[in-house]
């Protein structure tokens, strides 16, 4: 095939190649001409190819072809990429590298971005959708990047705004703001981190997500509720050691990913005793796009709970706390897809409530030993309630007392809100056998003819 800029083309769809295993990437609209100038061919490169053996779709912008100038004739090239791809149930990766649109096709540009929108709009929840941002995205771009499922930046070369620094000034990374859920050192490893979302992630929303592994799905694992890294329990727990951690510059209060257990692909999320596990806007935020994700794919959700509680600040309140809260609410009450929640240590207050209780729709319950459920914390709960206690014993024995009486995993089990107080040592094994228990899960009333009538 002939190009007006056989480098340029040839460096960017060596880029989409790299995305797919050798030699299966097809390229679709090749021959396409820009509307604006006809000798020159659509800054877009489109096509499909295998990840892995699993199908799957993608475009990547040409900033090296009139800076990857964005029109009508720009989306058409992905338009016919998403019909393919929701015709086949595969997943759509954009890598995003654009100047803008071109200024002088007016209202011609502006439709082009709402046409795209509009397609992003009409796959969500149906296959799932990967941004990469892979140099500059900016303006309505930046707007349809945002409204893919996940959106991945690459360190020093992702610039990812709506206003341009230059008119706004310094702004945070696109991580730190919650933008990007993972951030990539380069783009060899941004594109690594692409693939390995793809083979992990369901097909579509009729696909099941399963993983092959050798891993004894009831093997014994050694885990220590009371002192533990987070990341460190993540892998103990998950099949081979393996997991997906997203958001963790945006936020240190939990880890939130994907990992399989029994060979189950999963969502998780898990309170960061580090930082005490505290159940902030930015935890909530992320949390609640994490359970939106998963339930509109029919990925289980696993949540280890490990937390103090809410945050007591008046940043959160001037931040409309209570708000992103009930999108966490909404999020775990809404969700139908099977859902597992073990409280390793701490649940304090609204924490255990929000973070996948029975009461917000978890199909199981599970507890440590180790696990406190109080509505204050022991200390709290003993100076509130228990003050004139202290005296006839030391305040750390009557904290010991309240922790052993009133706030135990036993006592949360006796009112019914946790299923069974487990050993830790079976903690990847319950969770691996509940999760396989509850991956056809259906809701409702299943449809049938009629009963069987005994004779």
């Amino acid at each position: 095939m002939v190009q007006n800029d056989e480098k340029t083309y040839g460096l960017s769809k060596a880029r989409l190649e790299s995305l797919f295993d050798s030699g299966t990437f097809v390229e679709i609209g090749a021959y396409t001409k820009r509307a604006d100038a006809r000798e020159e061919f659509e800054s877009v490169v489109c096509g499909y190819g295998a990840v892995e053996g699993k199908l799957a779709f993608a475009f990547i912008q040409d900033s090296g072809r009139t800076k990857g100038a964005f029109g009508e004739r720009h989306v058409k090239k992905i338009a016919s990429l998403y019909s393919l791809a929701m015709k086949n149930g595969a997943p759509v990766i954009g890598v995003f590298d654009s100047a803008g649109a071109v200024v002088y096709d007016g209202a011609e540009a502006l439709a082009a971005y709402g046409r795209l929108m509009k397609h992003i709009s009409d796959a969500s929840g149906v296959i799932p959708q990967i941004a990469l941002i892979d140099g500059v995205c900016g303006g309505s771009s930046a707007v349809a990047a945002s409204m893919f499922d996940l959106v991945i930046t690459v360190k020093d070369r992702s610039k990812f705004f709506v206003n341009a620094p230059f008119v706004v000034g310094k702004t945070e990374p696109a991580t730190a703001k919650g933008l990007s859920a993972y951030e990539a050192k380069d783009e060899a490893e941004a594109f690594a981190f692409v693939r390995e979302l793809v083979v992990t992630l369901p097909q579509n929303n009729a696909d099941c997500a399963m993983a092959e592994t050798a891993d004894d799905a009831n093997r014994a694992v050694a885990v220590n509720g009371e002192s533990y890294e987070v990341a460190d329990l993540i892998a103990t727990l998950a099949d081979d050691g393996k997991a997906i951690r997203l958001y963790e510059t945006y936020t240190d209060k939990a880890y939130l990913g994907f990992a399989s257990f029994g060979g189950v692909v999963s969502g998780v999320i898990a309170s960061n005793p580090a930082t005490n596990g505290i159940l902030d806007i930015k935890l909530a935020r992320a949390a609640a796009k994490l359970i939106s994700f998963c339930d509109s794919f029919g990925l289980p959700l696993v949540t280890l709970v490990d937390s103090e509680g809410l945050d007591i600040s008046a940043e959160a309140e001037n931040a409309a706390y209570a708000s992103e809260l009930a999108r966490l609410a909404y999020a775990y009450t809404a969700s139908e897809n099977a859902k597992v929640t073990v409280v390793i240590g701490k649940a304090y207050g609204a924490a255990f409530t929000l973070l996948g209780s029975k009461s917000v729709g978890a199909d199981m319950a599970l507890a440590l030993p180790t696990a406190c459920v109080s509505v204050l914390s022991p200390e709290a709960s003993v100076a509130f309630v228990w003050n004139d206690k202290v005296g006839e014993k030391s305040r750390e024995e009557v904290e010991k007392e309240w922790k052993e009486t009133c706030a135990s995993a036993a006592a949360a089990m006796d009112a019914g809100e946790i299923d069974d107080v487990i050993e830790p040592a079976e903690l990847r094994a319950r969770i691996a056998s509940a999760l396989n228990m509850l991956v056809a899960k259906a809701e409702g009333t299943p449809s049938r003819k009629h009963a069987n009538m005994p004779l």
